[in-house]
């Protein structure tokens, strides 16, 4: 087997549970190994690391598999896949949508496969696990039966891999969104054009951690896209609901779910978000509780400055938006922004607008998004709840 060894003094990151190998780790490579090849890793005195498939088109040159001296083949793959189901069944038995696998969680960095209802939607992020399509494939049969299997590999990411975005039915036939059911409320995933694999199942949690701020309360759901957070909020027996969207085909589709879910006294505002908080606060506007869950500001590290302004702006206005006794739910999914930056940046906000406030909870993804500590770029979801004294 071809071998990829690290250079002297750069294991640090891999001898803490790490599995990616950049470029500038590695002192050679030896035995020629094709695009997608499993090769060893090893140190400059042989010792095993650990085996992951290789691809010299990218910066990370290795994402680790295992650090065993052990095969990869079909039936690791399809242990790894085994071991992924068990995990969800433990903690969402009955769910119809669920993140089977995420990438380095589940131990498959590159594979995300999601199900809604019996329709499959699968991601390969990188080189080494698009080579194992028609394996992937073969698998998700086998194990869920599926009536459909989706291909949305159409990421910016995979550029980096030295692959083109795709999107494309590997199986089975799909025509416009699929339905399931979530906790109790209808919902369609978008698994052809919407962003992702359809739908955030991320969220899950904390779309119940509403359950006792609503009651009675007046709600604002900024950056709503297709209105999850609105429809629990209302679920839960808010008073009232005004959910902002900018996008017109998002917030057709969060009517449908809505009228589906037969939850009234939403209002559905198109507009950029920011404008509108802006907006309210100078019509001096009150709500009991406001939930902030924006697109991802900082996609690369360069861009964590400019985000951390955007979270400051949209939570400053938040906190000004929100009664006395009201409480915040505040959200960032840019794995490049830190749970400590995002938790400053709200307790900078509540500042400037001379507000007290206490935390209720900090939160992260769903259970279904298992973290692993060892690679922090894992955790990702950040979910603040605090309220206004």
């Amino acid at each position: 087997m071809a071998e990829v060894v690290v250079a002297r003094g750069r294991e640090g990151r891999l001898a803490r549970g790490h599995v990616w190998v950049y470029d500038t780790q590695i002192a050679q490579v030896e035995g020629n190994p094709q695009p997608g090849d499993v090769v060893d890793v090893v140190t400059e005195h042989g010792a095993l690391i650990g085996r992951g498939y290789f691809n010299p088109r990218s910066r990370i040159q290795v994402r680790l598999l295992t650090r065993e001296d052990e095969p990869i083949d079909r039936e690791f793959f399809a242990r790894r896949l085994d071991e992924a189901i068990a995990y969800r069944r433990r903690f969402y038995p009955l769910a119809q949508g669920v993140r089977l696998v995420f990438s380095e969680g589940d131990r498959l960095p590159g594979l995300i496969v999601d199900r809604f209802a019996d329709v499959v939607v699968v991601q390969f992020l990188t080189l080494g696990m698009d080579a194992r399509r028609k394996m992937w494939t073969e698998l998700l049969i086998e194990r869920l039966e599926p009536r459909a299997i989706v291909e949305r590999s159409d990421v910016p990411s995979r550029r980096l891999e030295g692959l083109e975005p795709r999107v494309e039915v590997l199986f089975g036939a799909v025509q416009g969104p699929v339905a399931f059911e979530e906790n109790g409320l209808l919902f369609e995933a978008d698994v052809l054009e919407g962003h992702k694999t359809g739908f955030f199942l991320d969220q899950r949690e904390n779309r119940q951690a509403l359950r006792p701020l609503a009651p009675g309360a007046r709600v604002l759901d900024a950056f709503a896209y297709t209105g999850s957070f609105a429809l629990f909020a209302r679920s839960f027996g808010a008073a009232s609901v005004t959910a902002v969207e900018q996008s017109h085909h998002a917030v057709q589709r969060a009517r449908r779910q809505a009228e589906r879910n037969q939850l009234g006294d939403i209002e559905w505002v198109e507009a950029n978000a920011f404008d509108e908080l802006r907006r309210l606060d100078q019509h001096q506007e009150r709500f009991d509780l406001i939930i902030l869950d924006p697109p991802a500001f900082a996609r690369t590290r360069r861009s964590v400055e400019g985000a951390l302004r955007g979270y400051k702006e949209i939570n400053l206005r938040a906190w000004k938006l929100l009664a006395p006794g009201g409480f915040l739910v505040t959200c960032s999914c840019s794995q490049h922004v830190a749970p400590d930056q995002f938790f400053d940046v709200v307790a900078e906000a509540a500042e400037d607008a001379r507000r007290e406030w206490r935390l209720v909870e900090s939160r992260t993804q769903a259970f279904d998004h298992p973290i692993l500590p060892s690679v922090p770029e894992t955790l990702y979801l950040k979910c603040m709840i605090a309220q206004a004294l």
